[in-house]
């Protein structure tokens, strides 16, 4: 089965673990019962607002959801009673190197909810640590592997993160690293992953600011007969002005068939709520509007037929 899916993917992620009930409810692992279930209903909004803007103005079935099995599983199963596009995240969370959540049962845990995708986040320098990109590689072939003889879809969310000597070179200004940098190093780790026969059917893809790096991106994970391999731009956690210009640099771009925004899309929203300037209602109403601004501007591209392409040199 060759890799891909080109349909659009308008995806909200909440699978955060680590960084939500630290940061969000400064609470510490273990979690009590009473805690857990406090996690487990703050998502559960989350979701509601997706489904708000869903029934409000019907963007299904290019929605999606990507969920963890911890605090997700009910907001799983629910989601495939509505034929939402679901993803369900593999690995463990706030890991420096990628590790299986369920160790060398993540296939049984994957076939439990039966997602759309089985989602990876992976922290992957060219230049960085061979040994640990070795050791990294080796795991996500095991993964891929088990997808595509299962006919599972797989998405590859690729951060890459400076080396020290990367961030020397640029004086610790991560702006002008992310700029000149990061765009050349990506398409370097997407050869890389690919190379040691991991395949990927949507690459999640930090927010580029120059169009001729998007379309080297999509270039790279489209070569050598991956056609139908799509790449969606996540926020990281950036202001709405921000991923307003990614989203509309991405959606100008043939190969980009989506967005992943979720912390933007529902954080001030869950700390209002916690706070009581705001109720229920209107929390879920806030992440509504927010996902729906979000396909808007996705969705305000110019057309793919009146772009010319950036020449390259041979």
């Amino acid at each position: 089965m060759k890799p891909g899916y080109a349909k659009p993917l308008y995806l909200l992620p909440f699978d955060h673990r680590n960084s939500f009930v630290e940061d969000m409810f400064h609470f510490q692992f273990p979690l009590s019962d009473v805690q857990h279930q406090k996690v487990v209903a703050v998502k559960q909004i989350i979701y509601e607002g997706l489904l708000a803007a869903i029934a409000k103005n019907k963007v299904n079935p290019h929605a999606a959801i990507l969920v963890d099995e911890q605090f997700g599983s009910t907001i799983l199963r629910d989601a495939k009673k509505h034929n939402l596009v679901t993803a369900v995240s593999v690995e463990k969370s706030g890991r420096t190197a990628f590790e299986f959540e369920y160790g060398a049962d993540f296939g049984q845990h994957i076939e439990l909810f039966a997602p759309t995708f089985a989602k990876v986040l992976v922290r992957f320098n060219p230049e960085g640590d061979p040994e640990l990109n070795d050791l990294q590689l080796a795991r996500l072939f095991l993964l891929s592997s088990w997808c595509r003889r299962n006919d599972q879809l797989f998405m590859f969310e690729l951060l890459v993160p400076a080396t020290k000597d990367q961030l020397r070179w640029y004086h610790s200004d991560l702006h002008a690293y992310d700029r000149k940098c990061r765009p050349g190093l990506m398409v370097q780790a997407i050869c890389a992953i690919q190379d040691a026969g991991i395949e990927p059917d949507v690459w999640k893809i930090e927010g580029l600011d120059e169009r001729e790096d998007c379309l080297n991106i999509v270039e790279a994970a489209r070569r050598n007969g991956r056609n139908e391999v799509g790449c969606i731009v996540l926020g990281r956690g950036e202001n709405e002005k921000k991923i307003a210009d990614w989203l509309s640099m991405a959606g100008s771009v043939p190969g980009f068939i989506g967005f992943a925004v979720g912390r933007t899309t529902f954080w001030s929203a869950i700390a209002d709520l916690g706070s009581r300037l705001i109720d229920r209602k209107g929390a879920i109403a806030r992440i509504a509007e927010r996902y729906q601004m979000w396909v808007s501007l996705f969705e305000q591209r110019q057309p793919k037929d009146q772009i010319k392409p950036v020449k390259r040199n041979a």
